[in-house]
């Protein structure tokens, strides 16, 4: 299943917005959340959107197995190379957070479908959980 199937054409923001959101999970899971012997878990699960009068929400889980090691929005040394990640996350998504499963963690975001004001918008975001 890819976004398309989904009615989200590739090249559009909200493609471009779960590109990079996927990513930067992904990335923090292999390289903060590796344990030998097992792998990190990518969801994407499409929520609502039927009623064109309210958006619907593409919701990107990664999970991994380091439950100890949780994620949080740091502000990056002067001049680091890294340490960026989670801001992205956090300026692109509607909301995100962590959850704890029996092994391990899920770090999840939310972005907005059909509606591209709440997509973008222009200054500091201010989504539930902000």
């Amino acid at each position: 299943m890819c976004l398309h199937d989904w009615g989200v054409p590739e090249g559009t923001a909200l493609s471009a917005d779960a590109g990079l959101v996927v990513a930067e999970l992904a990335s923090n899971a292999a390289t903060h959340g590796r344990v030998v012997g097992r792998d990190f878990e990518l969801r994407m699960t499409l929520l609502g959107g039927d009623d064109p009068h309210a958006p619907g929400v593409l919701r990107l889980e990664v999970s991994d197995p380091r439950r100890d090691r949780r994620p949080a929005v740091r502000q990056p040394a002067c001049q680091a190379e890294s340490g960026y990640g989670l801001r992205i996350v956090d300026g692109l998504a509607a909301d995100w957070g962590v959850v704890d499963r029996i092994i391990g963690k899920t770090v999840w975001a939310e972005l907005a479908v059909g509606d591209s004001a709440s997509v973008r918008t222009a200054g500091p975001a201010s989504g539930p959980g902000r």
